[in-house]
């Protein structure tokens, strides 16, 4: 397994389960997971439950912490709750599909997570990965590998190694369907971006 791919926590929401094997590969060798409320029933074994309570099976309480205020979502009790044991580097897993408003909502939240929180969060889904970054950054990458980047206030984006140049997008749809050339590439930037890559 990739270094990159190493993990404090792992959060499951209640979104659209993963089959792909390399998030459930994380899944498995995850020393701490949390479950969002409902979401314990694909992870019985989760060591808690955060959330409000409303889905979660009686027979699972005893492990629910138990958070009824309703300004942050499940994911976000469930992250608070991971940042007050001390970790930081956090994989997020079912926080996609189903409802799309939901789906919008939980990827938005990483940029909250890295930017506000100090984190460093991953999204991972049957498909590829999300990641939040800021200014210079390097990616590890294979050649063919399809990029998808999202500005989130840059004025300045440049990129190495990919087949066509980023820039400073204003529309989230302009810098997607890009694509690596090599086994890494790099963007440099003045702010906060989001990159979604997919698996090999």
């Amino acid at each position: 397994m990739r270094e990159e791919m190493c993990f404090d926590a792992v959060i499951v929401a209640n979104g659209t389960f993963p089959s792909h094997p390399m998030p459930l590969a994380i899944l498995k060798k995850a020393p701490h997971v949390v479950a969002c409320d409902g979401a314990v029933r694909y992870v019985p074994d989760a060591e808690v439950v955060v959330g409000d309570g409303d889905s979660v099976p009686a027979e699972y309480h005893e492990r629910l912490i138990q958070i009824n205020e309703q300004e942050d979502n499940d994911l976000t009790k469930a992250t608070r709750y991971c940042m007050a044991q001390g970790w930081h580097r956090i994989a997020y897993l079912s926080a996609t599909g189903k409802r799309e408003d939901h789906t919008l909502g939980n990827i938005s939240l990483l940029m909250r997570y890295f930017r506000d929180f100090g984190l460093q969060p991953i999204m991972l889904t049957d498909d590829g990965f999300f990641t939040p970054a800021k200014g210079d950054h390097t990616f590890k990458a294979f050649a063919g590998q399809q990029v998808s980047i999202f500005n989130f206030g840059c004025t300045a984006i440049q990129s190495e190694g990919l087949k066509w140049d980023a820039y400073a997008y204003e529309q989230w749809w302009q810098g997607t369907l890009n694509e690596a050339l090599t086994d890494r590439f790099c963007l440099h930037a003045d702010g906060y971006y989001m990159v979604y890559q997919t698996w090999e």
